[in-house]
């Protein structure tokens, strides 16, 4: 498995290219916006998107879902308890700022613990309640694609509808941090840090 890294959006969401270097099939994770740069990304590196797969429903990860899906002709999957929030036009200012658009609604749904095949490698949901009812991170061998779960020395707001602090914490002492100190957390907006790197340094864990 390899990634590419594609930053979109006033908020910076972290859009990921996640590929197989044999097949180049490609896992598009979170398209959040600014389809043209994923879209420019995915041809210079030469992959085929095969999949789009959001962390979250949360518009400024599926802003770029509809474009995405359109271009390629590829199938679209979330967790199902945030599947409807994918075609809820509940902030429309907030989608004008981000340049977002309703996403197209579900082709599949993903369950807790399942493999997500593409090309030689597979993903493998893990969900992670909290941020969101239906968050979930996506894992493969050492790497962790955590969405807005966990970042550097920081967990995701839990204040917004359907958020759960009680949920973060569990999610993340039980479902991560239980993972190798090694594993490479990948979030949804910053940069990367790893399982132990939080262990020892997030606030929410020391």
């Amino acid at each position: 498995m390899k990634y590419e890294i594609v930053v979109v959006g006033p908020l910076e969401t972290n859009c990921y290219l996640v590929y197989c270097e044999e097949t180049r099939a490609c896992a598009v994770i979170d398209p959040g916006a600014e389809p043209e740069k994923i879209i420019a990304a995915v041809a210079e590196l030469e992959i085929k998107p095969v999949l789009i797969l959001n962390t979250h429903g949360h518009i400024d990860h599926t802003g770029a879902n509809l474009d995405i899906k359109e271009k390629y002709g590829v199938p679209l999957a979330i967790h199902p308890a945030d599947a409807a929030r994918l075609e809820a036009a509940d902030n429309i200012e907030l989608s004008l700022l981000l340049g977002a658009k309703t996403s197209p609604p579900a082709d599949r749904l993903l369950a807790d613990g399942e493999d997500i095949a593409v090309g030689r490698f597979a993903l493998r949901v893990i969900h992670l309640p909290g941020h969101s009812p239906g968050s979930v991170g996506f894992l493969s061998g050492r790497v962790l694609f955590s969405g807005d779960t966990l970042f550097l020395e920081g967990v995701g707001r839990t204040d917004l509808p359907g958020g759960s602090r009680k949920d973060l914490e569990i999610s993340i002492l039980e479902k991560i941090m239980t993972l190798p100190g090694e594993t490479i957390v990948l979030p949804g907006h910053g940069p990367w840090t790893t399982v132990e790197q939080e262990r020892l340094s997030n606030p929410l864990l020391t």
